[in-house]
């Protein structure tokens, strides 16, 4: 994997598809491309039919008046593997390819990734399809990368091949069907086997065990998937040429750090709702699994898109307008196109487009908007694009070898999201099992930082265990093991390490208490950690209503919190043991009492958070743990935010106003606004317009 590909600035444009639209538009097109400040567009992934309308016959010259034309404008192209849409001639000549879901129903066909993609005669068809393609194409100068497939992992297939490739990856991952029986605990409901011929189907199956090891050969197969397609495309890709995919992180058969390896640099497509969607000061319902809500969710998914290769990545699709159906209409408010893109940039892209450039008149996705509306005639969406595009120029040497700064470190475990969404902790409105469990949990601590203006560095789990403890002490003095429960006794013990050797570690519940096969620990809970945090428990109880919380910590310890803070969802009936109580519950019949205690140890310290902390006691434990961000050296509060990073030897500075009246900061040392080039000097004020967006440089900055 060849990281950070050697392109300048921050790239700008859009999917585009002239093969949608009416002949004779091609050159308006690229011409209002380039009133628009764009430098690239992405062509090609989704027409396979368009591409080989019949079985053997291909069409290969339709997009060359696209690339010419880009070129000869400066436009650089990324060029699509079209592998994720089939062709209805191959639908007709190999029914077998649909994949099956868990009940053994086949997927109908009228959509997209409707086939598994491991199968093999589906794979002959696409690897023919993509050399095609790539060799038709690679020379042309205007390619600059190729995307393969396109959002990938977007069904978990059961299709009987997939199954049989499964029981061999467990064969050799196991040796023997005793092991087996033994790691699972298949002696529970009389599930011991004797043959691996004997192993049931994993759409019946109730076994947590079973389901983590499948979910962990799904993530194997998508990775494979794009591993492939990668090594395809270099058989014919130049030296200069980057591969990537567009990840949708919502995908349940992605694990998108393994995903991510085969390939030069990250990309993924965040979609977020606008309007007060993008409002600091209205709190919406939680997100959609899909779309985000809110400023600190969009920072989140930038976060998340770091976290897949700890590098800078490249943002392939984003909304200009509505995305969804045709009943979710939310165009921007006047700048929120500018601050989106900006709050991306911010923590990390490299490249800003759209899906897309035309917005379509057919198909299912008709009222996904584009940068032309309909009528195809430039209008306000257009025309904010245009401003954004000469932002971006302005601002895009500022940013070459820029980092995201972070002052608190959260794990990610993709393990343990696959186990909570089919055994999950936490319970729903209603008293069902919640799936979405571990966004819930992990979002509350995100949100608590991003809202009080702490910075955060996503990092994998398996990343994490990589690294030194005392390196990450150094880079990063706040680590958040929000929900740790599929974890070996190496994640537990580099935790224990990170506090002992001057962290600040921060357990959340469940984190501690299953192994790395999703079984209940025998230790005591957290397992290898208890009494290192001085706290331990054997109870817990999910909440139908929330807890009113009292801060109870003494001088040094006191955490000072918000009105209306909460616990919710969960609570651990914990036992001291040498830990101080910070955040006690109002009494219950329960019993418990300690909410948040903390304990040093070594060089460090372990606060343990026995609960799911409400938007208030998440944004008071935020504030406790960091004190001191970027967004109090500018006197910046919500609606305010600074987001803030270095770029060689200099500091960035975002600064973002999301409400619609107008804010002021204190500008904290010489600054020079980087778009308009003014000057700013330590102590004095700007005022941020509504849904506004500033860039500053600091004047001379060394550190």
């Amino acid at each position: 994997m060849t990281q950070n590909p050697p392109f300048p600035g921050v790239l700008f444009g859009a999917a585009y598809y002239a093969e949608y639209q009416e002949a004779g538009t091609l050159d308006r097109d690229l011409d209002l491309m380039v009133e628009a400040g764009f430098t690239v567009i992405r062509v090609g992934e989704s027409v396979w039919s368009t591409w080989e309308p019949r079985n053997g016959e291909f069409d290969l010259d339709w997009l060359q008046p696209v690339l010419d034309g880009a070129h000869a404008r400066g436009i650089a192209v990324i060029l699509g593997t079209p592998t994720y849409a089939i062709p209805p001639w191959l639908q007709t000549l190999h029914p077998e390819i649909a994949a099956v879901d868990g009940d053994g129903h086949a997927m109908g066909w009228g959509a997209r990734q409707e086939m598994d993609q491991s199968v093999p005669v589906y794979r002959w068809y696409a690897e023919r399809i993509i050399r095609k393609v790539v060799a038709r194409y690679a020379d042309h100068p205007a390619v600059i990368g190729y995307q393969v497939d396109n959002e990938p992992g977007n069904n978990l297939p059961h299709n009987e091949s997939t199954f049989q490739a499964f029981v061999g990856w467990l064969r050799e991952r196991y040796g023997t069907v005793e092991r087996l029986n033994d790691e699972w605990g298949l002696v529970y409901w009389s599930h011991r086997i004797a043959e691996w011929s004997e192993l049931w189907r994993p759409g019946g199956n109730r076994m947590p065990q079973y389901q983590l090891e499948w979910r962990r050969f799904q993530g194997e197969q998508a990775t494979d998937l794009i591993a492939w397609q990668a090594a395809i495309v270099r058989e014919y890709a130049r030296d200069d040429q980057f591969v990537t995919t567009c990840i949708s992180y919502s995908r349940p058969q992605i694990s998108d750090d393994e995903l991510v390896a085969s390939l030069d640099i990250t990309a993924g497509n965040p979609y977020y709702l606008m309007q007060d969607g993008l409002s600091a000061d209205v709190d919406l319902p939680r997100r959609a699994q899909w779309w985000h809500t809110g400023p600190w969710a969009l920072f989140q998914w930038a976060d998340r898109a770091f976290s897949s290769a700890q590098e800078r990545f490249l943002v392939t699709e984003t909304n200009a307008q509505s995305i969804g159906g045709p009943w979710q209409n939310q165009p921007p408010y006047p700048g929120q196109i500018k601050q989106a893109a900006f709050a991306l940039v911010s923590r990390g892209a490299r490249m800003v487009e759209y899906w897309h450039w035309h917005t379509l008149h057919f198909g299912v996705e008709t009222y996904w908007g584009g940068v032309l509306p309909h009528s195809q005639v430039p209008g306000r969406i257009y025309r904010e694009v245009a401003e954004l595009g000469a932002s971006l120029k302005r601002i895009g040497g500022a940013l070459d070898g820029f980092e995201p700064d972070a002052d608190v470190l959260m794990l990610h475990s993709t393990d343990t999201k696959w186990s909570f969404e089919f055994y999950p902790p936490l319970a729903t409105d209603d008293g069902g099992p919640d799936p979405e469990s571990y966004g819930r949990i992990a979002d509350a601590f995100y949100r608590g930082f991003s809202e009080t203006g702490a910075q955060v560095r996503v990092q994998h789990t398996r990343q994490f265990v990589q690294h030194s403890a005392t390196d990450l002490v150094e880079r990063y003095p706040v680590l958040v093991a929000a929900a740790e429960y599929v974890a070996d006794d190496a994640v537990l013990d580099a935790l224990r390490a990170y506090a002992e050797a001057g962290g600040h570690l921060v357990l959340g519940i469940r984190t501690g208490y299953g192994d790395e096969l999703a079984r209940a620990r025998r230790g005591v809970a957290p397992d290898r950690l208890h009494d290192a945090a001085g706290v331990w428990y054997d109870e817990y109880s999910n909440l139908a209503e929330p807890l009113d919380v009292t801060a109870t910590g003494t001088a040094g310890t006191a955490i000072e919190l918000e009105p209306g803070s909460q616990a919710t969802a969960w609570v651990d009936v914990l036992n001291l043991d040498g830990a101080e109580t910070v955040v006690s519950y109002e009494p219950t019949e329960l019993g418990a009492d300690a909410a948040i205690t903390t304990a040093s140890i070594g060089a460090g310290r372990i606060t343990y958070v026995g609960t799911v902390p409400n938007r208030e006691l998440a944004r008071s434990l935020a504030r406790w743990l960091v004190p001191e961000t970027a967004a109090s050296t500018w006197d910046a509060q919500s609606p305010v935010t600074v987001s803030t990073g270095r770029s060689g030897e200099k500091t960035v500075t975002f600064v973002h106003n999301w409400s619609g009246r107008p804010h002021q900061v204190d500008v904290p040392v010489d600054s020079i606004h980087v778009e308009t080039g003014e000057r700013y000097a330590a102590g004095s004020r700007f005022t941020l317009e509504p849904r506004d967006v500033a860039v500053f440089e600091a004047a001379g900055s060394q550190a």
